[in-house]
């Protein structure tokens, strides 16, 4: 549980102002003669909607470890005409003796219109230079990232909230041509990509790897993102040549070409599943073998069948919630993930001209 150490406000106030303060506050805290040290891994800035900033508040806070060392968060009200901010210097908990606590700085800015044209000059004094940025915009405002990218290395986005989810991939590969891209509707697909990967590690079964007959997915109807990211990662990994699938975004048909055959490819969209992400997978191969995973009660559900024998299991734990994905998407951000581009280019291939 984290303790507020410090806080100062001012309505009315200029980006200097608010850089001053936080240098104050940090002053104030090693004037104690406590051991603490602001912790310097990663800037992220955040523009939200003011009338849901108490959500994504919610959501930062439970991302625990993975916070940011400096939150920067542009609450956006259209009507507001003054700029008023509030900055808070945070540890986790107070240093033990001989050691050394960490403190975290995140710094709320309310703006309305009037301050769009000057995001930049605002945020520029925040930003800690020598530390790189995040950039995340939850609601959307395309507009503001394209304004905020000249501070960025990195955007997150959740392609799952894009209304046409064609349209997402399209402005993710946009993206990715200029910025390192963590996308969290990737980061959902990990649990599964990993079991996959999992299955086929043993060198006896990586012959089987050529002969994929046909993969189906099942997901969340908001979650086609998701799905084409994980078809993509399989063609982009085996060297699938795809094409366009075929149907509506609730079911949708194709065909990989391998060297020496083609692969089935199918998405369907479940409606009963409640929240965001993949619900099932099914793979087989040519030689007969059938591996599903089905998302259930406490993890993963897998069934493996080869020779007429089914085996069935479970993988606890395999889902980290969306606090989760957030958290690990922040972490992302410090890596660089050398799979998502590949599979999203892929995923281009396969929804180009596809009805969404």
């Amino acid at each position: 549980m984290s303790r507020t150490d410090a806080v100062w406000s001012a309505q009315g106030t200029t980006p200097d102002a608010i850089e001053a303060a936080l240098r104050e506050l940090l002053a104030e805290r090693h004037a104690e003669g406590a051991s603490f040290a602001p912790a310097r891994v990663l800037n992220m800035i955040a523009f939200v909607d003011d009338a849901w900033s108490g959500e994504i508040a919610n959501r930062l806070r439970g991302v625990g470890r993975y916070h940011a060392s400096r939150l920067i968060v542009f609450s956006y009200e259209p009507s507001r005409r003054r700029l008023d901010a509030r900055a808070m210097i945070a540890a986790d908990e107070g240093p033990a003796p001989g050691e050394m606590a960490l403190l975290r700085e995140t710094v709320i800015i309310q703006i309305g219109d009037r301050h769009l044209d000057d995001l930049v000059t605002i945020a520029d004094p925040l930003v800690v230079t020598d530390m790189p940025t995040l950039l995340w915009s939850p609601h959307g405002h395309p507009d503001i990232v394209e304004t905020l990218l000249a501070l960025a290395q990195s955007v997150l986005v959740d392609s799952v909230d894009e209304p046409v989810w064609r349209e997402a991939i399209d402005r993710a590969s946009a993206l990715v041509t200029r910025v390192y891209v963590v996308d969290l509707a990737w980061l959902r697909s990990t649990p599964w990509r990993e079991r996959v990967a999992s299955t086929f590690d043993p060198p006896r079964m990586r012959p089987e790897l050529r002969e994929i007959a046909s993969v189906s997915v099942r997901h969340h109807p908001a979650s086609t993102v998701t799905a084409m990211l994980l078809l993509g990662w399989l063609a982009s990994r085996l060297g699938w040549e795809v094409g366009r699938m075929s149907g509506a975004a609730s079911k949708l048909e194709g065909t990989a070409h391998d060297r020496s055959r083609d692969v089935a490819l199918g998405l369907r969209a479940v409606p009963e599943q409640q929240v965001p992400g993949l619900q099932g997978l099914t793979l087989e191969t040519a030689a007969g073998r059938r591996l599903s995973l089905d998302r259930g009660p406490g993890g993963l559900h897998v069934r493996s069948r080869d020779a007429g024998r089914e085996h069935r299991w479970l993988l606890p734990g395999a889902s980290r919630g969306e606090t989760g994905i957030l958290g690990e998407g922040i972490r992302q951000s410090l890596l660089r993930d050398p799979t998502y581009a590949p599979a999203l280019q892929a995923a281009a291939a396969m929804c180009h001209d596809t009805p969404g």
